[in-house]
């Protein structure tokens, strides 16, 4: 999906890769160097993932446990949120094989190569349903708050998140056959598509589809909440407002980039003027290496965004250290919320 290029000097020495990417165009002019671009990726991308898996381990994982431990994983929210968080932790399970790809080349062979990405884009396609699957079941919470999707039992969330996972690792299946070790004439290994064209641009307008519906979908649900939200006299309304508003903006700031980059980026592949020209594929290389960066750093912002902003998680966290630091009782948990007609929370703020 994206192009870029390990340890060459030359763009004619790059390979095509898939969507996190180290791919390469197949330009012929060797004037056209992109030595300064291969270093910028292969100095700054390693610590920003670095920094990115420790927020999102230890963040998903705190949400994991505080799920586990205080709420009811019978509810279609919790339910959502605890794989929204598997999600990302099968995500970021990917982000140190690409951080040390971009030093140092692919060295952990064809089985790993495609299990690798076949666990990488799982993550990324279950993460991505999994919020869009949120925010609908948000919409309808406060929007519809009679409505019957309200109280699914246990089954329902185990059948939806059941669903989810299946068309996730189908989805994923495609970067597990078609990705494999390739090597260029400076004895560079890259794990990418194996010249399949075809496939690594299919791989590419899958992502943009399932961005643009998954984007749509949420700018609707939340334009409705907003509207919903102004008109109450919630007395926590303004807050609520700002979060949601920091939500979608984040979420269109984060992935909204990355998804013009690859699509760009696509319009090489095609040999579609003026991005075959070298000064663009420069500009085009530069932005996948940013918007990149800035799109795999969303599985450690959903912790904040969706949980930790919450006034219901924040005190149940602060049973868990209470009790963990053994300071005496456990403080009461006091916090405002809104109920169902069948007792379940709609709302973590």
């Amino acid at each position: 999906m994206n192009e870029s290029e390990l340890g060459t000097s030359t763009s004619e020495d790059y390979t095509n890769t898939s969507s996190y990417s180290y791919d390469e165009t197949d330009y012929k002019d060797d004037s056209c160097n992109k030595t300064n671009v291969v270093q910028f990726g292969a100095a700054v991308t390693p610590i920003v993932f670095t920094i990115v898996i420790v927020f999102s381990c230890v963040g998903n994982t705190l949400v994991i446990w505080v799920l586990m431990k205080y709420e009811n994983l019978k509810s279609l929210t919790n339910t959502f949120l605890l794989n929204l968080a598997l999600s990302d932790l099968i995500f970021t399970f990917g982000l140190p094989f690409w951080a040390y790809y971009y030093m140092y080349g692919w060295t952990f062979g064809d089985p790993a190569c495609k299990t690798v990405n076949f666990v990488f884009y799982t993550g990324y396609y279950s993460s991505i349903i999994f919020l869009t699957v949120l925010t609908v079941h948000r919409y309808v919470a406060v929007v519809y708050p009679m409505s019957v999707v309200i109280s699914k039992k246990s089954v329902h969330c185990y059948v939806i998140s059941a669903v989810i996972w299946s068309i996730s690792l189908c989805a994923a299946v495609p970067q597990a056959k078609f990705n494999t070790v390739i090597e260029n004439d400076e004895k560079i290994r890259y794990c990418d598509f194996d010249r399949q064209v075809n496939w690594k641009l299919m791989g590419t307008y899958l992502q943009n589809s399932f961005f643009l519906v998954a984007f749509t979908i949420i700018a609707f649900c939340y334009s409705q909440i907003l509207g919903r939200l102004l008109r109450s006299n919630s007395h926590t309304r303004n807050k609520t407002v700002r979060l949601i508003l920091c939500i979608v903006v984040v979420f269109f700031l984060g992935w909204g980039p990355y998804n013009v980059a690859i699509f760009l980026d696509s319009l090489i592949s095609w040999g579609i003027s003026p991005f075959n020209e070298c000064n663009v594929s420069i500009t085009v290389d530069y932005l996948m290496y940013i918007s990149r960066m800035v799109a795999f750093s969303h599985c450690c912002l959903n912790p904040v965004f969706y949980v930790f902003v919450g006034i219901k998680f924040r005190n149940h966290l602060k049973k868990m250290l209470w009790t963990v630091c053994k300071k005496g009782r456990e403080p009461q948990n006091r916090h405002s919320r809104l109920i169902y007609s069948n007792g379940e929370e709609i709302s973590m703020y």
